[in-house]
């Protein structure tokens, strides 16, 4: 938390000021009270005292005091508030390694599950695309609020040889760019969900697709999943596949998206949630006074209440 407004801070001076006064004014009732030495006397002509509660509604006013004048220095925080809209492109690699079995039943059904678990997680509003990636990319789906669509898309995903990243993000990037168009300046903000598991073996580099992401401020979330022993089988040989993490870090990092590993569908699964949860939400900086003003009114009627059963008057 910080304060918009942090030079009226400086009213709590004197806020301990007054209670500074307070204290010292207590001190010399007590000493005038000692200075009358006839105790006997004392106790028949003057009235009982409340003891600690006299303390409580002033110590209460100087804390409510202090509440309003925290709430006058406008408090802000960072809190997090729906999105009204949103593009979101999901890039899944349809390389024929998706058919090793270390990710059960394989890695292309389990990326199936998790998509559709991934679109039930999503706001209506949101626009949703698909782009399937193997040595080239294509967008299936174009950016859509049509569930029945995007899970259309991806049940019919297919497999197919090699394995182009690059092209898959810069193929996301082009389709919220076209979609975007519409709107204008108003457009709304993009990102990019890409699953891999392999390196780049073809097509544009992952660097290059990072470049045109940066300029283009639409961060590229990946998610490396499989296992190091996976394979798959070509042709009846066994062809190791083993998961590529440290590409797909770097292409999220540099993008200012988030890396994810999912070695099993029901990680991906888990992924898939934190990722809808991250772009389903914006974190925005708001004001907080109303807060303290309301605790303050809180604290100023139990003052009065407080002064009222305890000494009849108001404070």
């Amino acid at each position: 938390m910080n304060f918009l407004a942090p030079g009226r801070l400086l009213l709590l001076i004197a806020l301990l000021v007054l209670a500074g006064a307070y204290v010292a004014v207590q001190m010399r009732r007590g000493r005038y009270a000692v200075r009358f030495t006839n105790l006997a006397l004392l106790e028949k002509v003057a009235p009982v005292t409340p003891g600690w509660r006299r303390h409580v509604p002033a110590a209460a006013f100087l804390l409510m005091t202090g509440l309003f004048v925290t709430g006058f220095a406008r408090p802000a925080t960072d809190v997090r508030v729906p999105r009204e809209q949103a593009t979101i492109m999901v890039a899944v690699d349809v390389s024929n390694s998706m058919e090793a079995t270390d990710v059960r039943p394989d890695r292309l059904a389990a990326a199936k599950r998790a998509a559709g678990a991934f679109l039930d997680g999503l706001p209506a509003r949101f626009n949703v695309g698909l782009v399937a990636f193997s040595g080239t990319a294509t967008v299936t789906v174009p950016p859509t609020t049509d569930r029945a669509v995007m899970r259309t898309g991806i049940d019919r995903l297919a497999l197919g040889p090699r394995t182009a990243i690059g092209e898959g993000v810069i193929a996301s990037l082009e389709a919220i760019a076209a979609f975007g168009a519409q709107y204008g300046e108003s457009a709304p903000p993009g990102r990019v969900v890409l699953l891999s598991d392999g390196t780049n073996t073809a097509g544009r580099t992952p660097v290059e697709a990072a470049e045109r992401a940066t300029r283009a401020r639409i961060p590229v979330s990946t998610i490396a999943y499989g296992t190091p022993d996976g394979v798959f089988y070509q042709n009846g040989v066994a062809v190791p596949v083993p998961v590529d993490g440290p590409a797909l870090e770097r292409l999220a990092q540099s993008t200012g998206g988030r890396f994810y590993e999912a070695a099993s569908g029901t990680e991906l699964r888990q992924v898939y949630q934190d990722i809808g949860s991250s772009v389903g939400y914006r974190t925005e900086r708001r004001e907080v006074w109303s807060w303290f003003v309301g605790a303050g009114l809180l604290l100023a009627c139990v003052t009065a209440a407080a002064s009222l059963l305890w000494f009849s008057r108001l404070p």
